[in-house]
């Protein structure tokens, strides 16, 4: 049985670490009062369906994303595949033998 609780306490300690940004720092952000992510790292309290989705929102991410065990290097995967969405088809093909080589070594 997944633990849901300490699930969300520590993917948003990941996420806010990843992003390098304070607890203090993100309640501010979110508009929430100086305490307010700690009491949910801490286990006191659970954030509403709302602020959950401000919180997904605040990373740059989706909910399912947050709930993908290999969301923390998904966002870079996202990030790298947004950024290949212009290029020509040429391009996109010599990106993919740079993979290739890359891959190789």
């Amino acid at each position: 049985m997944v633990d849901y609780a300490s699930y969300i306490r520590n993917r948003i300690t990941e996420l806010r670490i990843q992003k390098d940004v304070s607890e203090y720092r993100m309640n501010l952000d979110l508009g929430q009062n100086r305490n307010y992510i700690q009491g949910i790292t801490s286990g006191k309290a659970l954030p509403s369906m709302a602020q959950f989705l401000n919180i997904c929102e605040y990373f740059g991410i989706t909910p399912m994303q947050f709930f993908d065990q290999g969301a923390l290097h998904s966002q870079r995967h996202s990030n790298a595949l947004t950024s290949t969405e212009a290029l020509e088809s040429h391009d996109m093909q010599l990106m993919q033998r740079l993979f290739e080589r890359l891959q190789q070594k």
